[in-house]
């Protein structure tokens, strides 16, 4: 395959070009209670070619080999087009030359399991998930997406890397009379198949949460103190945080870039948020982004202090600043953007207990349960909590919605524990969908949150 790739971009008359060409597989698996609603397995590939040339950078997606010189006229003409009306041209930051073969390393390859055998497995969960008075119904769902990548560039780099992600997701929900609820399940990550292996404890712990939460009282609105459990501080760290390091966001809005800019005390001393696609069996790892770029560790926020930015070869180069090797295509059918890997706020040195104790009075928050950003507010929604009460856990909680500004709850985290937690079931929105993208957290303290009942 290298060697077709290499012929075609030898023609390229331009600055630089790159194609990445890709192989996509997957199955999908998916039950309503006890009826199964799909089941599916399909392949597909495609090729990505970007030319830049005259300070325009170009892209054109392509399934065909045989439209690959077709491609290339169009994206060399379209990328001398948008350089002559661009006012200012398109640079690509200087990245090293790689050539590497990337295979993960999984505790059981997806590949290898039949159909039947993957749809036995979800099926196994999904009986677990029903086998109680109160759940009215499931929606349960497997899936396994293997990406294998060539990427040739005109400066020499070639790299072939492969991606392998599994999950089972989806809901269990619980019915009492007129009143209803849901409980998401998730498990899976980026090392095989094995992940999903052993997992009945989880099922039946989210069964009991979606039964108990049938009991719990309607959340009171006020300002609280509160404690947030890892998903929901990982969730916030990616929607209210994450998506404002990501210099595409940022670089065409003086407002947003006069608030970033590096340097600038956004947090608190006790807050450091770092994204690390290198972190080996991650749900957000890989060596290399789809331009080829070496993937590293990348501090955002150092005891507070804005220290670093996320950035495609484009965006380094436009902002001054160093590369990261976070630009990221959905599949074979788009050019790569800005996307975060594995964003986390990084652990300190209190428990959950002691969390908890500092607390005193006021609400632990769990599990996101979905939520929107709107410039620098946002509003989340917490799945369950518990009042706290002189440090201990309380009475359940629930419908709980969570909102505030991003820059005023950085200055609120006044305590984090030493739990980090990478999320298993990941995935965002922006632009394209990439199902890797993966946040944590420890346990975090925040003060004067303000909560709303549904």
């Amino acid at each position: 395959m290298f060697d077709e790739l290499k012929k075609l971009l030898a023609r390229a008359e331009a600055d630089y070009a790159d194609i990445r060409y890709e192989v996509k597989r997957e199955t999908a698996i998916s039950y309503s209670g006890r009826e199964l609603t799909g089941l599916s397995a399909s392949s597909a590939d495609g090729y990505v070619l970007r030319v830049l040339k005259d300070g325009g950078l170009a892209s054109v997606a392509f399934t065909r080999l045989t439209d690959a010189e077709q491609a290339l006229a169009t994206a060399t003409a379209n990328a001398g087009i948008i350089g002559r009306a661009a006012k200012e041209p398109v640079r690509l930051a200087e990245t090293e030359v790689v050539q590497d073969d990337v295979r993960p390393e999984l505790d059981e390859d997806p590949r290898k399991l039949t159909v039947e055998e993957k749809l036995a497995l979800l099926k196994k969960y999904n009986d677990i998930a029903l086998d109680h008075e109160k759940v009215a119904t499931t929606s349960l769902a497997y899936s396994d997406l293997i990406r294998e990548k060539h990427f040739l560039s005109t400066e020499g780099s070639r790299v072939r890397e492969e991606l392998v992600t599994v999950r089972i997701s989806g809901g269990i929900i619980t019915r009492e009379g007129g009143l209803t609820q849901s409980v998401r399940v998730g498990m899976g990550g980026s090392d095989g198949l094995g992940s999903l292996r052993g997992r009945e404890a989880l099922v039946e712990e989210r069964k009991k949460l979606a039964v108990d939460l049938l009991t719990a009282e309607p959340i009171k609105g006020g300002t609280y103190r509160v404690v947030l459990d890892q998903r929901l501080a990982g969730v916030f760290t990616h929607e209210a945080f994450g998506h404002f390091s990501e210099a595409d966001l940022i670089e065409d809005s003086p407002t947003m870039r006069a608030k970033m800019q590096l340097g600038a005390e956004l947090g608190t001393g006790v807050l450091s948020i770092k994204d690390d696609p290198t972190v080996p069996h991650q749900l957000g790892h890989y060596r290399y982004d789809d331009e080829g770029v070496r993937a590293r560790p990348t501090q955002l926020m150092k005891d507070g202090v804005l220290t670093g930015r996320l950035h495609s070869r484009r965006t380094a180069a436009a902002l001054g600043e160093p590369l990261s090797g976070h630009c990221i295509a959905e599949d074979y059918r788009y050019a790569p953007i800005v996307r975060m890997g594995n964003i986390f706020i990084e652990p300190g040195r209190d428990s959950l207990e002691g969390l908890l104790e500092r607390l005193g009075d006021g609400l632990y928050l769990c599990n996101a349960m979905g939520g929107q950003t709107s410039g620098e507010n946002f509003t989340f929604g917490a799945q369950y909590g518990f009042e706290v009460k002189a440090g201990k856990r309380a009475k359940m909680l629930r419908d709980i919605n969570i909102s505030g500004n991003l820059y005023s709850t950085l200055k609120s985290i006044t305590g984090i524990a030493d739990d980090l937690t990478l999320g298993e079931v990941g995935g965002c929105g922006k632009g394209q969908t990439n199902v890797r993208s993966c946040y944590g957290a420890p346990h975090v303290l925040v003060e004067n949150v303000v909560i709303g009942g549904r």
